[in-house]
């Protein structure tokens, strides 16, 4: 055989096991023999929140793990979670979902309002459905491919200065609210729905003052905030910032005195334990039940926690996450129900979106927050809060579930 046949052959050769190969690596998540449901998980795991992020991260992970390892997976399909570190780091989180458009995961989602908020625009772009557990108003307004799992930090505002104006103040006229708001989307949202309604509530808003994620001491602006005699102080932030502006609060004699609460980012067990007595008093809103509450979910979801992340126990932002699994694998249930589970390659993130998030009718997440549907126009998923009180070192809650109506905002 001469050299120019040998060659023929090899290309042919070549060329058949090319074709081969092309239809399992352009088809997505899914089509090899160990068939995967690839999803996306963006994580503060590290960086100047990880008191956060670090028990959310722990949180979705164990409750992914309970689905694939107790309960088969979805409709006999693993979940694979293809989690990434974004650090809190705006440019780290849109590599990430670059990475997560490009290796075809079905769905994503992030731990926080600010991380989102630099994923949005890609991801909204290129039609891929995603998950902000911690939301904000920008975010869901106008609706497009982002979804909040939970109520916002507007609705977190709403529902406490509500619960102030009934059952706090208590002087005449109208309140002076202070608002002291980290300065990205976790403090912005707060303040969109204050700006639209603290007029109509009869509340007056001082002039708000910002913080970065990295302060270390408040007492310039809180003087600056002391000087304007407030009734309220409203904090948007995480918990470490959150601790630093109460505790400066306490060392300037404005608290006790008037009230201070928090929006649901900072209002965990981790600004207690770094506030200490200081928090003794302070109002919060959250949108979840709190430990040990008589719900469903609550004993599978303690068994793993104490099993593999004891730490966290404690922590409602655990909760948050283990919920936020429970919702992914029942809109990746819709879907595949939908596609039919012999044909989970044919699942793209419009499918995921269409007939997985926007089927969603009061799916139950085991009692840990109010019940999931999807509303044309309303991109929040979970629409009811619970306002809490610090109470001899614990955190309590002092009313029943608040439902959240939907704010008109109207952003550029």
């Amino acid at each position: 055989m001469n050299l120019r046949k040998i060659m023929k052959i090899v290309v042919s050769i070549s060329l058949s096991l090319i074709f081969l190969v092309i239809p399992i690596v352009s088809t997505g998540c899914g089509s090899s023999e160990e068939q995967t449901l690839k999803v996306g998980l963006s994580i503060c795991y590290t960086g100047p929140v990880a008191w956060k992020g670090k028990p959310m991260g722990d949180g979705k992970l164990d409750c992914i793990k309970y689905i694939n390892e107790e309960l088969g997976g979805v409709k006999g399909i693993q979940i694979e979670a293809v989690w990434r570190d974004n650090t809190y780091d705006a440019s780290k989180a849109t590599t990430i979902i670059n990475e997560f458009i490009n290796t075809n995961c079905l769905l994503f989602t992030t731990c926080s309002s600010a991380m989102m908020t630099a994923s949005a625009e890609i991801a909204n772009r290129n039609e891929m459905p995603g998950i902000a557990v911690f939301s904000a108003p920008a975010l869901t307004n106008p609706p497009q491919h982002i979804y909040a799992q939970m109520p916002d930090y507007g609705d977190d505002w709403a529902a406490f200065a509500e619960y102030y104006m009934k059952n706090i103040w208590k002087g005449e006229g109208k309140p002076k609210m202070a608002m002291h708001l980290l300065n990205n989307s976790t403090g912005a949202g707060a303040l969109a729905a204050a700006k639209l309604l603290a007029d109509k509530m009869g509340i007056e808003l001082l002039p708000p003052e910002e913080h970065a994620a990295t302060t270390i001491s408040e007492i310039e602006s809180l003087t600056r905030i002391k000087a304007l005699n407030p009734d309220v102080l409203f904090i948007s932030s995480t918990p470490g910032e959150t601790a630093t502006i109460i505790k400066n609060a306490v060392e300037l004699g404005m608290y006790p005195g008037m009230t201070i609460a928090c929006a649901h980012a900072s209002f965990t067990s981790a600004l207690v334990e770094l506030a200490g007595e200081d928090t003794e008093g302070v109002y919060g809103v959250y949108p979840t039940v709190n430990w040990g509450d008589d719900v469903p979910a609550m004993e599978k979801m303690t068994e793993y926690c104490k099993e593999y992340h004891p730490d966290d126990y404690g922590n409602m932002d655990y909760i948050t996450t283990w919920a936020e699994g429970l919702i992914i694998a029942e809109i990746l249930r819709l879907a595949v129900e939908h596609v039919g589970v012999d044909n989970i390659d044919e699942l793209t993130p419009q499918i995921i979106e269409e007939y997985g998030f926007k089927k969603l009718k009061n799916f139950d997440v085991g009692g840990l927050h109010g019940p999931v549907s999807y509303v044309s126009g309303d991109n929040r998923l979970s629409k009811s809060v619970r306002v809490f009180q610090v109470k001899n070192g614990e955190i309590a809650p002092i009313t029943g579930w608040v439902e959240a109506p939907l704010i008109p905002y109207s952003f550029d």
